[in-house]
């Protein structure tokens, strides 16, 4: 049976967050597909979907819930129909996809290196003892303490523009960005320093876009998977094992990393306090097949290692 293409006059819809960079992943999607099927762009509906985690920006993460924060409101549109496909930055993804969803179609991967901004300082050695970091990830916040125990960490929420324009106030001297989010953006004029994962092991599935779908969509089932990008869904195969398996949340200080190289398939992992006071880490290698499965073992051996308290602290 030939698939059905979109046209201008009955699109194809893709669900969004409404931030820049959320909108910069939905229109390179697009984009893919318009390449694929050679389909105008007037064939495509971008819906921004308010979802709860820009909503409530005077809290913490951690105090509204976990990580389908960034999620939720889209998935209920995907599932009631109002969009065919949704856009996700995969590391606010949950493991686990509501009934009737499926989370199966990965675009190639960015820089998965973290981002050190500052107006005045080229790194952590630059900082003076007890200057203000800001910062709404517990991963970031833990990796911090753990090498500067002396840093004020606080709180830092919002988009890039408004981290930015934080730091021009005063805020803290300096922040974390993604440089997947820097290079999407266009924005490698912000001062930054891009950090080796050596430093500073990034967060699981840091600098991939995921594509999700209803589960009995044909159409989309096909649409994706010419835009499917095969090394990423392996390399986040073991990440999200290892993530699955640590139960991890927004609440949870994790870092992982899968690299390829030829069959073989590298993987880092890292669980740390929230106050930087113990961490434990891992490194493994395997053939790619293998991968969800090292991702599983890893994170077991460092549950072992770390005791059944050690997320409590």
């Amino acid at each position: 049976m030939t698939m059905t293409k979109p046209t201008p006059d009955s699109p194809f819809t893709i669900g969004t967050r409404g931030s820049p960079l959320a909108l910069a992943q939905a229109h390179e999607t697009r984009d893919r597909l318009m390449a694929a099927f050679d389909l105008p762009a007037e064939a495509f509906a971008i819906q921004v979907i308010k979802v709860t985690g820009d909503m409530v920006q005077d809290r913490a993460l951690k105090e509204i819930g976990g990580k389908g924060l960034f999620t939720r409101e889209i998935e209920e549109a995907l599932l009631d129909g109002s969009i065919d496909i949704a856009v996700h930055s995969m590391k606010d993804m949950p493991v686990e996809q509501p009934a009737g969803l499926l989370l199966d179609t990965y675009l190639p991967r960015e820089d998965v290196r973290d981002a050190f901004v500052s107006l005045h300082a080229s790194g952590l050695a630059d900082l003076a003892n007890g200057a203000t970091v800001g910062t709404s990830s517990l991963r970031r916040r833990s990796q911090l303490l753990v090498r500067r125990p002396d840093l004020n960490v606080v709180e830092f929420r919002g988009n890039v523009q408004t981290r930015l324009s934080k730091l021009r106030d005063g805020v803290a001297e300096a922040t974390f960005l993604a440089m997947a989010g820097l290079n999407r953006l266009g924005m490698g004029d912000v001062p930054h320093t891009a950090l080796s994962p050596d430093d500073m092991l990034p967060a699981v599935a840091q600098g991939a876009i995921g594509i999700e779908r209803r589960g009995d969509d044909i159409r989309a089932a096909e649409m994706l998977a010419a835009i499917h990008d095969g090394p990423t869904g392996q390399r986040l195969a073991a990440e999200r094992a290892f993530l699955a398996t640590l139960d991890g949340s927004c609440e949870t200080p994790i870092g992982g990393l899968a690299e390829l190289d030829g069959g073989t398939l590298r993987l880092r992992g890292e669980i740390l306090r929230t106050d930087g006071s113990a961490f434990f880490q891992d490194d493994d290698s395997g053939a790619i097949e293998d991968g969800a499965e090292m991702g599983r073992a890893m994170a077991l051996r460092l549950l072992e290692r770390a005791g059944p308290d050690f997320f409590d602290h």
